[in-house]
C-alpha cells in the first residue's frame, strides 16, 4: 500500500479524495458526501478500499468499474453478401502521452525574461544605437521592453527562493498565438501563472477584471491573468490522470503603492517581494504530482500545440 498516496480535491461544491499512484495516476476516487468509491484501476481495488476507510469509515459504496450490459435484441442473421461489422469497443479516454524531450526544448533552461531577450536580439537596437540613445536621453519604442525585461527578472528571483521549498519555476513558455506566460510556478500550493508588470514609482489599483496606473484609463490585467490560468489548466489536463488546479497571480514591479479593491479574489495581486508567499502554501499537490506536471509543462512542444 505504500505506493499509493491519498489526496483530497474540492472545487465547484465537490468534495473528494483521490487515491493515486507514486507517478501521479489516479487509481480511485471517492466523494465524500455520499461515501461513493469509483475505481479507475481494478487491480488496486483492494488497497484503495483499505485507504479511503481510513479517512471515511466503514460503508463505502463502490461504484462499478463498467457498467453491467443490458439485454438486448438477438444478433439479426447474416444476409449473403452483406457481412455484419461490430463496433470495436469504446475505450475511456486517458491522458495524452508526453512528447520526447530534447535539450533545445526543455523549458527548465530557460531563465527569467528569455522571450524578450530573444525578441530584442532579433529585432531591437544594436548596442551602439541603445548607447547613443542613452547619451543623448532620446527615448526609443524599446524602452519599454527593457522594462519589462527588467521586471521580469527581479520576479523570477524572487521565484527562485521558493525551490528549496519544494517548489519548480519556468520562465517564458512560448505559447502558439505568439504570445508567452512570463512564469509558472509548480508546487504542493498547486500551479500558478504569474504575469509580471513593470510600472516604475506608479500607484496601482486593482479590481476583479480591470487595474488603473496613477488613475489613468482601466487596463485588462486581472481578466488576462485569469485567461492565462485557464489556458494553462487546459493544457496540462490533456496530460495530467488527476486535477491540476491552477491560480493566476499579477504580480507589480517597482510600484510607489498598491490598492486591491475588496472584490478583488479571483486574481491573487503582489508586489514582487510579496510572492514569497507562495511558499508556505500546501496540500494541493503532492510532491510526486508535482514532479508530474513539472515533467510535462517543461516540454515547449506541449504549448505550442495548444
Amino acid at each position: 500500500m505504500s505506493e499509493l498516496t491519498v489526496h483530497p480535491w474540492k472545487r465547484h461544491g465537490r468534495d473528494r479524495l483521490y487515491v493515486n499512484l507514486t507517478d501521479g495516476t489516479a487509481v480511485a476516487w471517492a466523494d465524500r458526501a455520499t461515501k461513493t468509491v469509483t475505481i479507475k484501476i481494478p487491480e488496486y481495488q483492494e488497497e484503495a478500499l483499505a485507504l479511503l476507510r481510513l479517512y471515511l469509515g466503514e460503508g463505502l459504496i463502490v461504484r462499478p468499474t463498467t457498467p453491467p450490459r443490458q439485454p438486448g435484441p438477438a444478433t439479426p442473421p447474416r444476409r449473403s453478401g452483406h457481412p455484419i461489422h461490430t463496433p470495436p469497443p469504446r475505450r475511456s479516454e486517458g491522458p495524452a502521452s508526453v512528447p520526447p524531450l530534447s535539450p533545445s526544448e526543455d523549458l527548465a533552461r530557460n531563465r527569467p525574461g528569455s522571450r524578450l531577450v530573444g525578441t530584442i536580439a532579433e529585432r531591437g537596437p544594436s548596442t551602439v544605437q541603445r548607447l547613443k540613445a542613452k547619451l543623448l536621453r532620446q527615448t526609443t519604442e524599446w524602452d519599454s521592453w527593457y522594462t519589462g525585461l527588467e521586471g521580469e527578472r527581479r520576479v523570477g528571483r524572487e521565484l527562485e527562493r521558493l525551490v528549496p521549498l519544494g517548489w519548480r519555476v519556468l520562465h517564458g513558455i512560448e505559447k502558439s498565438n505568439g504570445g508567452d506566460i512570463d512564469h509558472l510556478v509548480i508546487g504542493p500550493g498547486g500551479v500558478f501563472t504569474v504575469n509580471t508588470k513593470h510600472h516604475r514609482g506608479a500607484s496601482v489599483w486593482v479590481g476583479d477584471s480591470m487595474a488603473k496606473i496613477n488613475g489613468g484609463p482601466p487596463r485588462p490585467y486581472a481578466a488576462a491573468s485569469q485567461s492565462e490560468a485557464n489556458f494553462v489548466r487546459k493544457v496540462l489536463g490533456r496530460y495530467c490522470a488527476f486535477e491540476v488546479p491552477v491560480e493566476p497571480v499579477l504580480v507589480f514591479v517597482g510600484i510607489a503603492s498598491l490598492d486591491r479593491a475588496a472584490t478583488a479574489y479571483a486574481v491573487r495581486v503582489y508586489q514582487e517581494r510579496e510572492v514569497a508567499a507562495l511558499g508556505p502554501l500546501a496540500g494541493t499537490l503532492t510532491p510526486e504530482q508535482v514532479e508530474h506536471v513539472h515533467g510535462v509543462a517543461r516540454h515547449r512542444r506541449v504549448w505550442l500545440r495548444a
